[in-house]
Order: C-alpha cells, then sequence, then structure tokens
C-alpha cells in the first residue's frame, strides 16, 4: 500500500458552487494531516466524501486501496468519524452512548475496549452522566471515543476543538498525540492555523481549491519573505496608511501590525518615515518567523 488515501482530481458542485473544485492529494499510513481554510473552503464537504456519507461529481477516491464508491462498506468498517456538531445521545449515558456505538459497529466484547478508551480520555468518573450534561470538552472527548470504539485504522475530525475551551483544546491534543503513537491516521479540519502547525502536513484550501500543500515548515519557507511586527499608536490608522500607501502586504492583529517584506534592510525605512511622518509612534519592531495565517492570507490574495 503507497497511500491510505488517495484523491485525485475529485470535483463536487452544489448547483453553481464549485465545493470541492480538483483536489488531488495522497495520505501515508500514520500521518496527522491537516485540512485548513475558512467556512465554505471546502473542507467538511471533502471528508463527509472521503466518510461515504456524500456522492461527488466526478475523479477517483481510495481509501485503504479501497474504492469509495465500490467497496464504501468494507471502508466504513475500517474508519472513525467526529463530525462538527455533537452526534450523540443526550439522553444516554456516557456508558451507554459507547455501549450503542460499539454494537452498531458488530464490537461484541466491548467492555474492555470501552474502559480503556474512557481511561484514555479521562471521562471513567463521568460514566454515569447524560451526555446533555457533559461540558463541550467531554462532550468532545466522549464523541471520539465513540469514533474509536472499533478502532479505526483512519480518524476523521472535523473541526474537533471549534467551541471548545483552551485547556479541553490542550487535552484532546494529548489524546491525538497518542493516537498517532498508536498509528491511527489523522484526517482533521480546521480553521485554527496555530492547530494545523502540529500536523505532519498541510493542506490549505480555499473556495474548493488546495492552495499550498507541504510541511507548515515549507509551506511557510515557499513565500520567501520576511515578516516585521510593528507594534504602534493608533494601530488602525498605521495599518490603514501602509494599506493605502504602500505595495507591501499588510496583516492586523489586535495591536500589531505585520509587514511582508522582500527585504527588511532595503523596505523597512521606507515604512518606518512614512509612519512617522504622520505622526504615528512606533513603540517596538522586530522580524518574526512567517506564521502560518501571514502566508495563507498571503496566499489567498496572490490567486485571487
Amino acid at each position: 500500500m503507497n497511500s491510505i488515501i488517495d484523491i485525485q482530481n475529485l470535483h463536487k458542485s452544489y448547483g453553481a458552487i464549485k465545493a470541492v473544485d480538483g483536489i488531488s492529494l495522497t495520505l501515508k499510513s500514520g500521518e496527522l494531516f491537516g485540512l485548513v481554510g475558512p467556512d465554505g473552503a471546502g473542507k467538511t464537504t471533502t471528508i463527509r466524501i472521503l466518510c461515504g456519507l456524500l456522492g461527488f461529481d466526478s475523479g477517483n477516491v481510495q481509501l485503504l486501496d479501497c474504492d469509495i464508491i465500490k467497496q464504501r462498506n468494507i471502508i466504513q468498517k475500517s474508519i472513525g468519524y467526529l463530525s462538527q456538531k455533537f452526534s450523540l445521545y443526550g439522553d444516554l449515558t456516557v456508558d451507554e452512548n459507547l455501549e450503542f456505538f460499539a454494537e452498531i459497529h458488530n464490537v461484541r466484547n466491548y467492555k474492555d475496549r470501552r474502559n480503556e478508551l474512557l481511561k484514555f480520555t479521562r471521562l471513567t468518573e463521568f460514566r454515569s452522566r447524560l451526555a446533555d450534561n457533559l461540558s463541550g470538552g467531554m462532550k468532545q472527548k466522549l464523541a471520539l471515543s465513540a469514533a474509536l470504539i472499533h478502532k479505526p485504522k483512519i480518524l476523521f475530525l472535523d473541526e474537533p476543538t471549534t467551541g471548545v475551551d483552551p485547556v479541553s483544546r490542550r487535552d484532546f491534543w494529548k489524546i491525538l498525540s497518542n493516537l498517532l503513537k498508536e498509528g491511527i491516521t489523522i484526517l482533521m479540519t480546521t480553521p485554527y492555523l496555530d492547530e494545523a502547525e502540529r500536523c505532519n502536513r498541510v493542506a490549505m484550501m480555499n473556495k474548493g481549491k488546495i492552495i499550498a500543500l507541504d510541511t507548515p515548515r515549507n509551506i511557510k519557507d515557499s513565500i520567501n519573505k520576511e515578516v516585521v511586527e510593528i507594534v504602534c499608536s493608533p494601530v488602525k490608522a498605521a495599518y490603514n496608511l501602509i494599506k493605502s500607501e504602500t505595495e507591501y502586504d499588510v496583516q492586523m492583529f489586535g495591536d500589531r501590525i505585520d509587514i511582508m517584506l522582500n527585504d527588511y534592510q532595503n523596505n523597512f525605512s521606507k515604512i518606518e518615515n512614512l509612519l512617522k511622518s504622520n505622526n504615528i509612534i512606533i513603540a517596538d519592531t522586530r522580524i518574526i518567523t512567517p506564521s502560518l495565517e501571514n502566508v495563507f492570507i498571503y496566499k489567498i490574495k496572490e490567486v485571487s
């Protein structure tokens, strides 16, 4: 098996809207792969097609060397799926939910596996609690346990930490790290580019297309730009000034401005003079490594 997931020239439209527009990618076994992009980029459509939950217009999709159309039943026995919205049963307890999903997947002797998953996700002491009475983070852990009850080879996670508190997000990533050690392949979608930094490889999607595909490091290096971060006041006026009076790509993050330059030594003096001549006070400047967010915004502008 060369790849555990193989997608070639995949297309899916909803009327005139091209949700997935000719994407191709392959995943290796044991990889943590991230699909990142804004709402409407095509991430969820792609993941639902891979789970066999949604048809597509054209292209080829194979998982575990099986065709997604012809051998969907075989594939679905070896995959787990955690959707964006909590989809378990609120009027069942934690234990009862896992029992139900074990029976759906024909897992007969599930009690040891259930205990293992509850310990793994730190839900053991909540096993008798109704799912509706769990916190958002615990609901996601329960949904993840349900997706893992039958020991899948591939795990699909659709924005698993959206709306989850920071502590639960951190716990969730610890769990994913341990799953990778067990050899499970994980494909996840996320709008959080800081989470994408943790992936082995990332595909940046926008308007149904992949606009970048590589390791996070290689994607950041690919733009061959220097980013200077400026702390200044008033920041909004500075942002508008740089945007209207220069050709440089500028992004504002709270009280800071990031500017992409070809060469800091030769380019920054122009910006510095512009700001000072307009009575903008520069409190601090530093050169920083481009973030995936910097790169993503730059790439979107580059292809538009």
